[in-house]
């Protein structure tokens, strides 16, 4: 088990790393004031359980491949870029977002939206390069299984991301919300949803930086 002292120096980290916007608050944040706040902690689920998915590769030194193996990262990299053009074209087409829907139809939003932010984050090859240079930091050899405990430092970093992401969540959704409520609109929360898809998979298809 990681000492309290080591816990508290990562967590300081993930807190500086956290605010810090990037990438997944922009998803994050176009998400919730597109559509709505289940929307935004739906994506925000997603990502962070893509980020045990991530921490358990590195703890089996899987991750350790994109670094040995260049053409593994980018492949990666380019199917991601792909699904994120993919979600960029589905928002520019859709034009339901913001319409009240069945139980059953929010349920399978919901469903949809999570699945979104998890193929977005597994599908990164940055994300994995991020934990495998941070986590190992953090390990100490006499702490137990290195599993359990990147996937502890995964938790810390979940919980953190929790409280501010949340809180962008809350923001974004309200902020959307008053927009739509004020008419005259249209189809800007796609639009914007849409640009953000695409401006992530620009990012990832041109940034070959590791």
């Amino acid at each position: 088990m990681l000492d309290m002292h080591t816990l508290a120096l990562f967590s300081l980290a993930c807190l500086a790393l956290t605010v810090t916007p990037g990438p997944d608050m922009l998803l994050i944040a176009s998400r919730s004031a597109a559509q709505g706040r289940a929307a935004g902690f739906a994506t925000l689920a997603g990502i962070q359980v893509g980020t045990y998915g991530h921490a358990f590769a590195a703890a089996l030194g899987l991750s350790q491949l994109f670094l040995l193996v260049p053409v593994a990262y980018d492949v990666v990299r380019m199917v991601g870029a792909a699904y994120l053009l993919y979600l960029a074209w589905a928002a520019f087409r859709s034009d339901t977002l913001l319409r009240p829907v069945a139980a059953d139809a929010a349920q399978r939003s919901t469903l949809t939206v999570f699945r979104q932010g998890l193929l977005t984050n597994l599908l990164n090859p940055k994300v994995a390069l991020f934990v495998l240079a941070l986590f190992p930091q953090f390990i100490r050899a006499d702490a137990g299984a290195v599993v359990g405990q990147m996937l502890l430092l995964a938790t810390v970093l979940n919980a953190i991301g929790l409280v501010v992401n949340g809180l962008v969540i809350l923001m974004a959704s309200r902020v959307g919300a008053s927009l739509v409520a004020r008419g005259g609109f249209g189809r800007w929360p796609q639009m914007l949803l849409g640009t953000v898809f695409g401006g992530l998979a620009l990012r990832l298809a041109f940034d070959t930086r590791r």
